[in-house]
């Protein structure tokens, strides 16, 4: 197991620019407004040779009648308690303030290692300021600068010694799946989530576009091992007026492109509605493997719209993409979530398919010579051999005489043949024709 750095403070201090700059990419999402980071953001960074997981919270705040800032509270504690080393960060610009004493009297009662990172310490008159932080009682300092990187070598020395001597890991580790719940805002991925991993990993609050980040979090349970990737709801451009949000947006969708199933979650009380059908085109165009759960099931009122009715209604949008499975779902309940688990696990092994060469010539050269190309002009193309492409996702290649005349429809009913025979629920194919 990698050591756990949890990088801690009041807001508007610098956390998610140093938690950037440990992990060298801009992950975080960091804006001059307060309270831009919300909930824990996971990330890997390397120094010496020694690899750690770092952790952004959102700033601390105590006495606020703030919603996001009680749920923030409870995320920088939860914070603490996974984390081996705290970094508690500062501002010399600002000194000492109530909030940092707030945060100050929290940590001194922890029993594991705390470093004091003053930020913001760019000059030597800085580097004088900084001496007034002994006053937190948190002993030594660490001054740097996280914008410019100046004194953030010298921090991460400091984070290496302070780290608990663990066991050598004796296996490789191994690259997981990673599963993205898209949809909506406000449609109940983050509750979906906490509801499967049984902690409250998400901050969930009924105003839509609490989460902001896209998130990794691994999942161990129930016999199934993958990474959850929690994302910021994705609206039409029109809607998104705040630069934040379109940073979130622009994340959600970098998060669809890095996974290998997206699992949409859907409002049952709204419907399919168009936004909903622009994020499964856009998991369809990056050719990823595609989950459909309809959340808050356990709210609609059964009379008026069967699940048949509802899943046919879904699958008329989807033509002619509809071979993909749709769940009915309550994050609230809990109910089906097993069954959905299940199910993205199945579409993850049905992407992953291979068929032997032999098997797929053998079904497909006897469809093909029953319900041969339709004749063009007067020409008649003959397919007499065909494979799968060694490919992440499942392509096949189909070898014929004269390829350019063969048409859509027709490729169409040779993937709907392939669907027949073997299990793609959820997956694209692409079929290509060749000249042999």
């Amino acid at each position: 197991m990698n050591n756990i750095v949890a990088i801690v403070g009041r807001p508007n201090v610098g956390k998610s620019t140093l938690f950037n700059r440990l992990i060298q990419r801009r992950e975080a999402i960091v804006d001059s407004v307060s309270g831009v980071t919300r909930d824990r953001n996971y990330g890997k960074s390397e120094w010496n040779g020694k690899e750690f997981s770092v952790i952004d919270t959102g700033g601390y705040v105590r006495g606020s009648d703030d919603v996001f800032e009680a749920e923030i509270r409870k995320q920088v504690e939860l914070a603490i308690d996974e984390a081996d080393v705290i970094i508690f960060v500062v501002d010399v610009e600002e000194g000492i303030t109530p909030m940092d004493d707030a945060v100050a009297r929290l940590l001194r009662k922890v029993t594991k290692p705390v470093l004091l990172a003053v930020n913001k310490v760019d000059n030597a008159m800085r580097e004088k300021d900084a001496i007034e932080f002994y006053n937190l009682g948190l002993g030594e300092y660490y001054t740097f600068a996280s914008i410019s990187g100046s004194g953030t070598g010298d921090l991460l020395d400091a984070l290496i010694d302070a780290f608990p001597i663990k066991p050598e890991p004796t296996q490789e580790e191994v690259v997981l799946p990673r599963f993205a719940v898209v949809g909506r805002p406000n449609a109940g991925k983050s509750s979906f989530i906490n509801a499967l991993i049984g902690k409250e990993r998400y901050i969930v609050t009924d105003i839509a576009g609490t989460t902001r980040d896209s998130i990794d979090t691994k999942f161990d349970r129930f016999g199934f091992e993958f990474n959850l990737v929690d994302t910021a709801g994705i609206r039409r451009k029109a809607k998104v007026k705040e630069d934040l949000e379109f940073y979130s947006v622009m994340r959600s969708v970098r998060a669809i492109e890095h996974a290998d199933i997206c699992i949409l979650i859907i409002d049952a009380t709204r419907g399919f509605e168009g936004q909903d059908q622009s994020i499964f085109w856009l998991a369809e165009k990056n050719r990823k493997g595609v989950v459909i759960l309809v959340n808050k099931w356990d709210l609609v009122e059964k009379e008026t719209m069967s699940t048949r009715d509802y899943e046919a209604k879904i699958r008329e949008e989807l033509m002619p993409f509809t071979d993909v499975p749709i769940l009915f779902v309550s994050a609230l309940t809990k109910q089906r979530l097993l069954k959905a688990l299940e199910a993205t696990v199945k579409v993850f092994e049905n992407r992953q398919q291979r068929i032997a060469t032999s098997k797929f010539n053998e079904f497909m050269l006897k469809v093909i010579e029953a319900y041969p190309p339709p004749a063009t002009k007067g020409k008649y193309v003959k397919i007499k051999y065909c494979m799968q492409l060694p490919t992440p996702t499942p392509q096949f290649v189909f070898f014929a005489n004269m390829p350019q005349y063969v048409k859509e429809p027709y490729k169409r009913y040779l993937e709907n043949k392939i669907r027949e025979n073997w299990d793609f629920s959820g997956v694209p194919i692409d079929i290509y024709i060749r000249e042999k």
